[in-house]
C-alpha cells in the first residue's frame, strides 16, 4: 500500500491577533479537510498571547510569520506574497470550515467551470454560540454580483477560494482601510469578472466576541465610501457601472451625514456633507458627458 499523500496546489492564509484558542480550532478545521493542502500560512498580526508557543508545539509544519500590529489587510497581503500555490483560501482565525469545503471548491474549479478565479460558498452564522438567521440582504449568490457587492460585503473572506494570479491583475487588499478591505477587494474583482458560488454551507462563522473589527469601528459605511471614492477616481468602473456606483455612494453619504447631524457631531456632518455636495456635482457632470 502506498504511503504517498497528494498535496493539492492550495495555500491557506490565516491572519490572527491574540486568538490562540480560536486559532487552534481554525487550523484543525483545515487539517480535517478531505484533501491535503500544500501549506498553511499563519500571519500573526502582533499577538501578545501564547500564539507562537501553541503553533510551535501543536502545528510545527505550519508556516508562521510574525509582524507588528498593522492590520488585517497587511497580514493577508503578507500571506499571499509568501504563498507558493496556484490557489489561495483565506480563513479568519475565529471561523471554521466544514470538512469538504476545499474539496468541493477545487472540484468546482476543475470540473464545473474553469472560468471562475474566485469561488465562494454559503455559510452558517453563530452569534455568542447561538444560531443566527441571516437577513435577506446577506443572501449569497454567484455570477455577475457587482450590483449586490456595492451595498455591502457579500463574500466572506473565509469562504473565498481564489486563484493567486487575480492579485496580479487587480492588486492586493487596500492597506489604508482599517475595515471593509474585503468589500473593497470584491467590488474591484466583481467589476471585472463573474464569480463562482457553491450554495452549500461550508463555512461556519462565529461572531459576538469583543475583538471583532465590526464592533471596533462605528459607521462602517464610512470605509465603504472611501473605497467607492478611490475606485471612482481611479476610473476602475465601466460607464454603466458608474451609474450604480454614483447612486450607492450618494446614498451612503446621505446616511452618514444625516446620522452625524442627528448625533450633533458637527465635524463629521460637515466632512460628509462636503463630500456629498462634491459627488452630486460629479454626478451631474457624468450625466452631461457626451459619447
Amino acid at each position: 500500500m502506498s504511503n504517498i499523500i497528494n498535496f493539492e496546489d492550495i495555500s491557506i492564509v490565516i491572519p490572527t491577533y491574540n486568538r490562540c484558542e480560536l486559532l487552534k480550532r481554525a487550523i484543525n478545521s483545515v487539517l480535517n479537510q478531505t484533501i491535503c493542502t500544500k501549506e498553511i500560512i499563519i500571519v500573526d498580526n502582533g499577538s501578545s498571547d501564547n500564539t507562537y508557543e501553541m503553533i510551535s508545539s501543536l502545528f510545527p509544519n505550519v508556516t508562521y510569520i510574525y509582524e507588528k500590529k498593522r492590520g488585517v489587510s497587511i497580514a493577508r497581503n503578507l500571506g499571499i506574497k509568501n504563498s507558493h500555490s496556484t490557489w489561495i483560501a483565506f480563513l479568519d482565525s475565529d471561523d471554521v470550515w466544514e470538512p469538504q469545503k476545499l474539496e468541493k471548491q477545487l472540484f468546482f474549479a476543475k470540473n464545473i467551470s474553469q472560468k471562475y478565479r474566485l469561488i465562494h460558498t454559503n455559510e452558517i452564522w453563530y452569534n455568542n454560540n447561538k444560531f443566527q438567521n441571516q437577513l435577506k440582504k446577506h443572501k449569497k449568490s454567484g455570477g455577475n454580483i457587482f450590483q449586490q457587492s456595492l451595498e455591502l460585503c457579500c463574500i466572506s473572506p473565509s469562504s473565498a477560494f481564489i486563484k493567486k494570479d487575480i492579485f496580479d491583475d487587480y492588486g492586493f487588499f487596500d492597506e489604508s482601510l482599517k475595515v471593509c478591505e474585503d468589500y473593497d477587494m470584491w467590488i474591484r474583482i466583481t467589476a471585472k469578472e463573474e464569480v463562482g458560488f457553491l450554495d452549500k454551507p461550508l463555512l461556519i462563522k462565529y461572531g459576538g466576541h469583543n475583538d471583532q473589527l465590526s464592533k471596533k469601528y462605528w459607521g462602517m459605511d464610512r470605509f465603504r465610501i472611501k473605497s467607492l471614492e478611490k475606485n471612482l477616481k481611479n476610473n476602475w468602473f465601466s460607464r454603466n457601472q458608474k451609474k450604480s456606483v454614483f447612486n450607492i455612494l450618494i446614498k451612503k453619504l446621505f446616511i452618514v451625514s444625516n446620522g452625524a447631524k442627528k448625533r450633533d457631531n458637527e465635524e463629521i456632518y460637515r466632512k460628509y456633507k462636503k463630500k456629498l455636495n462634491y459627488w452630486l456635482l460629479e454626478l451631474d457632470k457624468f450625466k452631461n458627458e457626451k459619447f
